[in-house]
């Protein structure tokens, strides 16, 4: 299974145009694998929304999960997120921070 995160959008947004960062369950130790499982399978979709709404300067944030040549993408803003979302966005930010610091 490989997870995405694409981030776009905040006061900042000139910071969130790179490309998604990817996490792949083969390259983890068989614990973080098992709990990214365990996060994604318990995403539930966030509060019913078009965009951010008042919040025009919200960030977004795509998770986008390829699985047994399936993919889904969910995609949630700062002000409206789910908790299941921000579990597995936590994860997802705390997995990319430790790989990119010595």
């Amino acid at each position: 299974m490989r997870v995405s995160l694409a981030v776009r959008g905040g006061l900042a947004a000139t910071t969130h145009r790179g490309p998604p960062e990817v996490v792949d369950t083969a390259d983890l130790p068989a614990a973080e694998a098992a709990e990214l499982a365990r996060l994604v399978a318990a995403l539930t979709p966030g509060p019913r929304s078009d965009g951010p709404g008042r919040a025009r300067d919200a960030v977004s944030y795509t998770i986008t999960v390829e699985d047994g040549g399936r993919s889904a993408a969910s995609t949630q803003w700062d002000a409206a997120m789910s908790p299941s979302f921000a579990a597995l966005l936590a994860w997802l930010r705390d997995h990319f921070a430790r790989r990119t610091t010595p």
